[in-house]
């Protein structure tokens, strides 16, 4: 397996980051999660704008054009001669000293790891997943917009630790109003009457790539989707609920805190939504090889 490490490509056991690295030493930086199916990159441009925009918010100059960037996670991927991966693009404040300010980076550090991921077992696809809502809050955008994909995922490992302790499979996270954001590692929809609702950014949710696709196939498919906040007693009230994500794809979630969403199965928009995406994934996408 090989590694691209800043503007080469190293074997595994070679890269390494610095303990220096403010990356390491204060979650100094912002990543994606990418998928390339069938030898195509699903949405890399739509991922490459996320990541430059998460960098931009933390005042953090990428040293690589996203034409740059590209390249480098296709040529990453033809060296591993990988169709089917799961693509990790970090991009850490660099080397500095050990106090906070990112001026001592003079350097940024880029990686990419390409490998295969597999979120959840077939199964949970099939029959849906049980889930908890977690005591741990989102943050709060004024203290660190949950938009910013960065390296700083201390609230979600918190809450996830909770869904572990509850021996659940994930855990759905509220804001300090009492609003439903998103999952621990994946964003939500809820379907009620026949129509798709997922929390707008406002409520602490990231603008999820697949999160977006699912809206547009929603939109093709004639069923209204909107964006809409919505609590966890509405949560408790619906009558399908799923979750979006990279590595997730689509997955449903039939049972919240022990109770069951509408019949305790995967429903049928949401099977459908599934399905579709999963078309998607198959017609879209960044030729990797030519």
């Amino acid at each position: 397996m090989l590694i691209y490490f800043n503007g080469e490509l190293i074997p595994k056991e070679e890269a390494k980051v610095s303990v220096y690295d403010h990356g390491l030493l204060y979650g100094d930086g912002v990543f994606e999660g990418i998928r390339s199916y069938n030898g195509k990159v699903f949405r890399l441009a739509q991922h490459l704008n996320r990541l430059y925009n998460s960098a931009l918010a933390i005042a953090l100059k990428i040293p690589l054009s996203r034409e740059g960037m590209r390249e480098a996670v296709l040529k990453t991927l033809r060296a591993n001669k990988l169709r089917n991966a799961y693509i990790r693009l970090v991009v850490t404040r660099g080397i500095g000293d050990l106090g906070l300010d990112p001026r001592k980076c003079p350097k940024p550090t880029i990686f990419i790891i390409t490998d295969k991921i597999k979120l959840y077992p077939e199964e949970f696809y099939e029959n849906g997943l049980e889930v908890i809502v977690t005591k741990t809050k989102r943050n709060i955008k004024e203290a660190l917009n949950p938009e910013i994909k960065s390296l700083n995922y201390l609230n979600n490992i918190l809450a996830r630790i909770e869904v572990n302790r509850a021996g659940m499979a994930e855990g759905i996270m509220t804001n300090v109003e009492g609003y439903v954001a998103e999952a621990t590692a994946d964003n939500i929809f809820i379907v009620r009457d026949k129509e798709v609702i997922t929390p707008p950014t406002e409520m602490g949710a990231l603008r999820g790539i697949t999160r977006d696709a699912v809206l547009e196939i929603a939109g093709t498919l004639g069923i209204k989707a909107h964006e809409l906040p919505f609590t966890v007693k509405e949560l408790y009230g619906a009558d399908e609920c799923f979750l979006t994500g990279t590595a997730a794809e689509v997955i449903p979630a039939v049972k919240v805190d022990g109770k069951n969403i509408g019949d305790g199965k995967p429903g049928e928009i949401t099977l459908k939504l599934r399905e579709e995406f999963r078309r998607l994934t198959q017609r879209e996408g960044t030729p990797v090889y030519k």
